[in-house]
């Protein structure tokens, strides 16, 4: 499966090693920096509930798109250049949505931004199996817990520094982040450039026919169900937790910013755990049951009681977000080449993010026609305790490449 001979971790590949920690603390920024100050951006120009609605549905249409384009990216470009074009778009969005004279702009800056984070996505679990095969559970928790500290910062943050400085400097900030993250990959393509050639060859064992045919695995379907539930769940928390928590427990609006700022906090124990326990785990369904149990409490407790223990039902919400680190890392171990794992980050992650699309938009249909929260939150319910099933399947360890080859 994975390479056994371990090597130092700074071993000719320190620049690789700061690329992904960065890249991890970009892929979440664009998705968490505008919820907390849309009443803000509403005070320079109108923004509909529809529009916010589509604000959260972006990240997962373009991530959707973006998983079954990277692996073309990847081939063109490589996996280093791939991952150079994903932070300048990234970067690009931020700019334009911190210029942005009204809604039509400010959406067309996050589809830029979007699609950026959507190959990165993609791309980031193979760049690790690529520089660091003989640690993939490790830099899978690293990558992942980062990926989580990178939804709490803009949440945190986004509406105190909209408060001082304006909501255009508050979306403005995280371009430079994603532009330094840049600053790595292009000292990893100058190193490449000779073995551009072999980089090509690396990524070529996962060719378009290969993810269609992803249909045929029982691994790879579960493991899309899992990450389809957990996007669902993820991106209509994005677009509305802060809405809700102020509807249904009366939290301010700044209160609500750090209360969506602690689902990704107290998802970084989770993202530490979770891959260095999936490799070992003889059933790693129980896990996956934890996180999905977690989830679950967390949305009755908004239903049954919101306003005495918020903060227990945010924590608990963050906790289900296990399920995300889980996917990441079970996309490497239950693969057994390069291709196979472009193949099946592409296909699961472009399912599952089409699936959660559907989150935000049905969660704002369903507030729009009840006129509060109790559908909304029921059906986040139902989406969570749907992931049981993959718990139950994914008991078993199986590899993509074997049952494909049956």
């Amino acid at each position: 499966m994975l390479e056994s001979r371990r090597l130092p971790l700074w071993a000719g590949r320190t620049a690789a090693l700061l690329g992904i920690v960065l890249v991890a603390f970009t892929l979440r920024q664009a998705v968490a920096a505008v919820s907390p100050i849309i009443g803000d951006i509403r005070a320079d120009f109108p923004v509909s509930n529809l529009d916010v609605g589509l604000l959260g549905t972006l990240p997962p249409l373009l991530f959707a798109a973006s998983g079954f384009t990277a692996p073309r990216v990847a081939r063109r470009l490589g996996l280093d250049g791939g991952i150079v074009l994903a932070l300048v778009l990234i970067s690009v969005g931020h700019l334009v949505r911190a210029v942005a004279p009204g809604v039509a702009m400010l959406l067309v800056g996050s589809i830029v931004a979007f699609a950026g984070t959507g190959v990165g996505n993609v791309l980031l679990p193979s760049v690790v199996r690529r520089y660091f095969p003989d640690r993939v559970a490790l830099l899978t928790a690293v990558y992942a817990c980062i990926v989580g500290v990178s939804t709490a910062v803009p949440a945190a943050l986004a509406a105190p520094i909209a408060q001082y400085a304006g909501w255009r400097i508050s979306l403005a900030v995280w371009a430079v982040t994603s532009a330094a993250a840049l600053v790595p990959w292009l000292i990893v393509l100058a190193e490449q450039r000779r073995l551009r050639r072999e980089d090509a060859e690396l990524v070529s064992p996962a060719p378009t026919e290969a993810v269609t045919r992803l249909w045929r695995s029982r691994a790879a379907l579960s493991i899309t169900a899992l990450f389809s539930s957990s996007a669902i769940c993820t991106y209509a928390a994005f677009a509305w937790l802060p809405e809700i928590l102020q509807d249904v427990a009366g939290s301010t609006p700044t209160e609500a910013g750090v209360l969506l700022a602690v689902t990704g906090v107290i998802s970084v124990p989770g993202a530490l755990i979770a891959p260095l326990l999936v490799p070992r785990l003889r059933n790693v369904g129980w896990l996956i049951a934890a996180g999905v149990l977690s989830f679950a409490l967390g949305y009755l407790g908004l239903l049954l009681a919101p306003a005495p223990l918020t903060l227990l039902w945010v924590l608990l919400i963050g906790c289900g977000s296990i399920l995300f680190p889980v996917c990441l890392v079970l996309i490497n171990v239950r693969t057994r080449t390069h291709g196979g794992t472009v193949a099946l980050s592409g296909f699961a992650q472009g399912t599952a993010y089409g699936l959660g699309a559907l989150g935000p938009l049905l969660v704002g249909l369903l507030h729009d026609a009840s006129g509060g929260w109790t559908l909304p939150l029921l059906f986040l319910l139902a989406v969570t305790l749907a992931a049981a099933i993959p718990a139950v399947t994914l008991g078993r360890p199986t590899f993509v490449e074997d049952e494909l080859g049956r």
